[in-house]
């Protein structure tokens, strides 16, 4: 059946009882941290947020007396949203409980924006943006450019990880070689694994060592199967793709983050189908096009669209060879997707 349309005033109401239930959890939230502070709580110390729940999240204590332990934490009414990755100052209670008095500074966060337009952080102090995407469901340039684009922007390395090379066919290996060949020309890191055959692993965990890496991709890819492969025990949930539609199930609802033996972390994303990209600036979209903006100002008009236009720099390239026509495509594709007035 296919999903009913709702009008923009039932989706301001549903919007606006999201918001109100939220800010009644928040107080309530509040309320209670202020109650274990009014009693008998550690001594501040230095935490990792290694999941979100609603209002509250789960902590692991660093090195001290606690290390390594968990907690679930409130939080102050006056802390910024928290994240997967933040580093926080927090307070022990009693019953593995806690309160976080203070987030510490982040030195990189992957934001996106969610479906009113607000841009939300998914991940802090990244250092690796492991972008997964898969021969089935089919894998779109577009959705790994913006990837690529957010990398970029947010100061994070990226890695292309093409997940399930055992259901390569002959019919759909021709599209993804080229598709590869592609982003290999232009210098991007790139893995070919299969987790459940466990092929290309050990290459994998090579380039996850000493990083804080996050999984990204849209839904149905093997991102939870991979986790449970690299990391035996963890047993995280694993969707079949929809009969229906062909594309992944959601099976990943928050992002948790994980410790691999030998150095290391790993954060687990939920599963996402679009990637807004409205709170990033065409100057910054074009950056991450290398093979583009090398070429801008080269035009023969300073006001040049890349359309047209005689002495076009750009169009030189694509009729060369220089640009891929995909890469062109989906160069276009994002600038028309930003707002009229953004910069």
């Amino acid at each position: 059946m296919a999903r009913r349309q709702l009008s923009r005033r039932q989706s301001w109401r549903i919007s606006k009882i999201q918001e109100e239930r939220a800010s009644r959890a928040a107080r309530r939230e509040s309320r209670l941290a202020d109650v274990l502070e009014g009693g008998e709580l550690g001594p501040e110390q230095e935490g990792l947020v290694i999941a979100h729940f609603g209002v509250q999240v789960e902590v692991e204590a660093l090195p001290g007396e606690a290390s390594g332990q968990t907690f679930r934490c409130h939080l102050r009414a006056n802390l910024p949203a928290l994240v997967t990755g933040d580093r926080v100052i927090w307070r022990p209670g009693h019953q593995g409980d806690g309160v976080i008095v203070a987030l510490l500074p982040r030195h990189s966060e992957l934001c996106r924006p969610d479906s009113r337009g607000q841009l939300r952080p998914v991940a802090a102090n990244v250092d690796q943006l492991v972008i997964v995407f898969a021969p089935v469901p089919q894998a779109h340039a577009n959705l790994l450019d913006r990837y690529l684009v957010a990398a970029g922007h947010a100061g994070i390395q990226p890695l292309l990880l093409l997940n399930k090379t055992d259901l390569l066919t002959r019919d759909n290996q021709p599209a993804l070689e080229q598709l590869l060949a592609v982003y290999r020309a232009l210098g991007y890191p790139l893995l070919a694994v299969s987790a459940l055959e466990e092929q290309g692993l050990q290459a994998l965990r090579t380039r996850l060592d000493g990083r804080t890496s996050v999984f990204v991709g849209q839904s149905g890819v093997g991102k939870s199967s991979l986790v449970n492969s690299l990391l035996p025990g963890i047993d995280t949930r694993v969707g079949a793709l929809s009969a229906q539609t062909g594309k992944g199930t959601h099976t990943t609802t928050t992002a948790r983050l994980f410790h691999f033996p030998g150095g290391g972390q790993l954060i687990d994303s939920p599963g996402i189908r679009e990637f807004g990209l409205g709170h990033v600036s065409r100057e910054a979209i074009t950056r991450g096009f290398p093979e583009i903006a090398a070429l801008l100002g080269q035009c023969r008009f300073r006001d040049c669209r890349h359309e047209r236009e005689p002495g076009c720099a750009l169009l030189k390239a694509l009729e060369e060879g220089r640009i891929h026509p995909g890469r062109m495509e989906s160069y276009r594709a994002i600038l028309g997707s930003l707002p009229a007035d953004s910069y």
